[in-house]
């Protein structure tokens, strides 16, 4: 029997203002399948 594949994709989030700033979330497809937005702070 073989192994299930991980359902978890690593997303760059990246800043809105335009500075470099990410964040790393981690988002499982199947589970959600729209794009994800979040507002997060940008300490630059």
């Amino acid at each position: 029997m073989g192994k299930a594949k991980g359902g978890s994709i690593f997303i760059r989030l990246v800043s809105a203002a335009g500075t470099g700033f990410f964040y790393v979330k981690r988002k499982n497809p199947r589970r959600i399948t729209e794009k994800l937005e979040f507002r997060k702070y940008d300490p630059r």
